[in-house]
């Protein structure tokens, strides 16, 4: 039992939470080189074919990366944490989750985001190297405005976008609640002058348009970047 135990530590074994620690340090330490731009931190943790795919979908070789790593602008400062830490390991293979927490200082305005970031690390010549990393930038909704009812009103009514693809708008006190044709019902909340979202969804926005007498007559439902069309029913419902 003590011989293989001292050759699983030759080779570098290690229990899992162990790993994930270690896994995490390293993470955490590749996050605080954004900043200051300490590339050598990156250079010895990226494996030799490893993929960066950055928040926007930019998909990146290692030496690509490296070069997008640079200062960051005069006045600009910040910080992203680590906020939680999910590690299973297979072998020489170990797949990772992490959600972190991003505080900037932009001219003196606070700024905050929030990370999920899915890694692959392989273990080469007793090395952990990070193999292929996927960043995303966690959707949240957008403050809303405040605005009277009379407002409210103006986009009541039912919207179709086909014979089987409607969706119904009404005023619930100083709510507005959206139904679609499965009867599914969401809080819908002004992000701007004529531009709804649905709590939770942040990601697809309803812009509403109007006749040159103001009066609404259908929205487009937008979510990245594709647009569905609904124009407003001649009755209410």
């Amino acid at each position: 039992m003590f011989a293989a135990l001292a050759l699983a530590v030759a080779l570098g074994a290690a229990s899992p939470h162990a790993l994930a620690d270690q896994l995490r340090a390293k993470d955490q330490a590749l996050l605080d080189a954004f900043a200051p731009v300490d590339r050598a931190v990156w250079e010895r943790a990226l494996w030799s074919e490893a993929t960066y795919v950055d928040e926007n979908g930019a998909i990146m070789d290692r030496a690509q990366f490296l070069a997008t790593l640079v200062p960051l602008p005069k006045g600009v400062s910040g910080q992203i944490t680590i906020t939680d830490y999910q590690c299973r390991v297979s072998g020489d293979t170990a797949l990772v989750i992490h959600r972190d927490d991003e505080r900037e200082n932009y001219h003196g305005i606070s700024l905050r985001a929030q990370y999920l970031m899915t890694e692959t690390w392989l273990r080469r010549g007793g090395e952990w190297r990070l193999a292929l990393v996927h960043a995303y930038v966690v959707a949240i909704d957008p403050p809303a405005l405040a605005v009277p009812a009379a407002r409210l009103d103006q986009y009541v009514g039912a919207y179709r976008a086909a014979p089987d693809l409607t969706f119904t708008i009404r005023r619930q006190g100083g709510r507005l609640i959206g139904s679609s044709q499965s009867g599914k019902s969401n809080d819908l909340l002004l992000e701007s002058p004529d531009v709804l979202f649905m709590a939770g969804q942040p990601r697809v926005k309803r812009i509403f348009q109007r006749d040159d007498a103001g009066r609404v007559t259908g929205f487009i439902d937008r979510r990245e970047g594709e647009d569905i069309y609904f124009k407003r029913e001649a009755t209410a419902p």
